[in-house]
């Protein structure tokens, strides 16, 4: 078993870091924070051109790079990085999986849309005042002449600016996945405020909505835990480059703030912090880049793997995050300053799909303790 980069893993890496630091530097994304959706539609437009961000994981068949998750961790890292406010989440790390082991129908229409960047999709399942886990489902799925979905769900991740969505419902079956066009009747979507103005979430209502099958009848919650994990996965890895561009910032400025006529970067004190900071960050990169290579290489060890590295790169970016704001001390807390936008993603992502309990509450149940 080798995790070590490839050549060409290495120059996706290396591309997608120019690309994003030259495409969405950070006084491009605060533009998009003032929008509803927090959404670069234009950035996503070009990411899924350029790096071929949404089709890395599609199948060649329909469009795609036929690539891994590997390939896909290695941009969210990136992308965590930059604050990229872009739907690779939503759309690589949940839709994609899900489609991928979902019907072939399904897979034939929507993948080749999702991978030439057409389509930005997402998923829905969780019921308004539900938590991340809950089993409750927020919709019911109905057959006649089509199938149609009613239901409430919330929040929905880049709800705003999907324009599909796969929704999980209640059919005569059980859980059904299915896909709803957010063009079509019945559907109302409503941006919700966040902590984390770059990342959008969303309430979306449904009402006789036309559908159209993801999965078999009764198999959606079996898509739905295959996208979770992957989610997971990609999450992970998006927050180890958000936990990075936390400590380069805090080592460039302890090299030039200056206190009692020295930097501060040579007191003990932040020495300390930093080195432990480069600690807890490269164990938890260790950790999304072991649950990456679950996802192609070794899938059933995948849900427990990706449930470690999510808890343990949330752990990372939050003391990170908060780490550098102590080192920059007041003007990181000030509105002009980026520090606080790193920090409000740490504790955003660090509530995604469950908090640090939640994630070692299923890793104990997945291990069997």
């Amino acid at each position: 078993m080798s995790m070590a980069m490839t050549d060409e893993q290495r120059s996706l890496r290396d591309t997608a870091r120019r690309f994003l630091n030259s495409v969405t530097p950070l006084e491009r994304v605060r533009e998009v924070m003032d929008t509803p959706a927090a959404f670069d539609a234009e950035l996503w437009r070009r990411m899924s051109t350029d790096l071929g961000a949404a089709g890395l994981a599609v199948p060649e068949e329909f469009g795609g790079a036929g690539l891994g998750f590997q390939e896909v961790s290695h941009l969210a890292e990136e992308a965590g990085r930059a604050l990229a406010p872009s739907a690779l989440l939503g759309t690589a790390g949940l839709a994609v999986p899900a489609l991928n082991a979902g019907t072939e129908d399904a897979r034939a229409a929507l993948l080749p849309r999702i991978a030439d960047g057409s389509a930005v999709a997402s998923m829905a399942w969780l019921a308004p005042g539900e938590r991340w886990h809950s089993t409750a489902t927020a919709a019911t799925a109905t057959a006649g002449h089509e199938w149609t979905v009613t239901g409430a769900f919330s929040p929905v991740l880049d709800g705003a600016a999907a324009t599909v969505l796969l929704v999980l419902a209640e059919a005569p079956g059980g859980p059904t996945m299915l896909a709803v066009e957010t063009g079509s009747p019945g559907v109302r979507i409503e941006p919700l405020p966040a902590l984390d103005q770059t990342r959008g979430l969303a309430r979306v209502d449904l009402a006789d909505t036309p559908a159209t099958l993801v999965s078999a009848p009764g198999a959606g919650r079996g898509l739905l835990g295959e996208a979770l994990a992957h989610a997971d996965a990609v999450l992970a890895a998006e927050m180890v480059g958000g936990a990075q561009a936390c400590l380069d910032m805090s080592v460039e400025y302890a090299k030039v703030r200056e206190q009692f006529g020295r930097p501060i970067g040579s007191f003990q004190a932040i020495k300390h912090k930093c080195a432990e900071m480069l600690v807890e960050i490269e164990g938890a990169r260790a950790m999304a880049r072991y649950a990456a290579w679950c996802a192609d290489e070794a899938p059933r060890e995948l849900e427990p793997a990706a449930a470690v590295a999510k808890a343990t790169a949330a752990e990372a970016y939050f003391r990170a995050a908060g780490d550098n704001l102590q080192i920059h001390g007041g003007i990181g807390v000030t509105w002009e300053h980026d520090a606080h936008l790193y920090f409000k993603r740490a504790k955003a992502s660090l509530m995604l799909f469950g908090d640090v309990g939640d994630y070692r509450r299923r890793i104990a149940d997945l291990i069997g303790i």
